[in-house]
């Protein structure tokens, strides 16, 4: 299984397009907030389920403020971070997952791309398509495969 995660896309969507002609097919997307109202344009884009969560730029935005996914074997919370105050660090939004027995978070927010395995939670950030916020500031994205045994693989990819 092969999974597309993008987050703070924020109303400019050439950077996705490419994102999508590089990684067809993909089984699944997942945004993680800030799309600003290109909920519908990006289900279309990405030809395959989409779940989508608010970021603190969705004003007035129908979505969730997050989900819970399984995928494969993992119990998944996805979220955009900024109630968790990820700017500040993950150490919040890792207890959050923690208690709640989650196997990976994921979020956006930062603009800055993270694999973090430390706290017995997988924490993930894709980082920005839009605007970068990390060294060398390249938008990135990342993608999460289940190989044959269910174990999980993350590679983030910069454009």
């Amino acid at each position: 299984m092969k999974i597309l995660i993008v987050s703070d896309t924020h109303r400019k969507l050439e950077n996705l397009n490419v994102v999508m002609e590089r990684t067809q097919p993909v089984d699944l997307m997942i945004h993680l907030g800030d799309a600003e109202g290109d909920e519908d344009a990006i289900r279309e884009l990405a030809g395959c389920p989409v779940e989508i969560v608010a970021g603190n730029n969705d004003f007035f935005s129908g979505l969730p403020r997050e989900k819970e996914l399984e995928i494969g074997r993992y119990r998944v919370l996805i979220t955009h971070g900024h109630y968790y105050y990820v700017n500040a660090g993950i150490a919040d939004i890792e207890k959050e997952a923690a208690a709640r027995n989650f196997d990976i978070v994921m979020f956006g927010h930062t603009h800055r791309p993270l694999i973090d395995y430390s706290k017995g939670i997988i924490a993930l950030n894709p980082g920005s398509l839009s605007y970068p916020r990390q060294e060398g500031k390249r938008p990135s994205y990342m993608i999460m495969e289940l190989d044959k045994k269910g174990e999980a693989h993350f590679e983030i990819v910069y454009l």
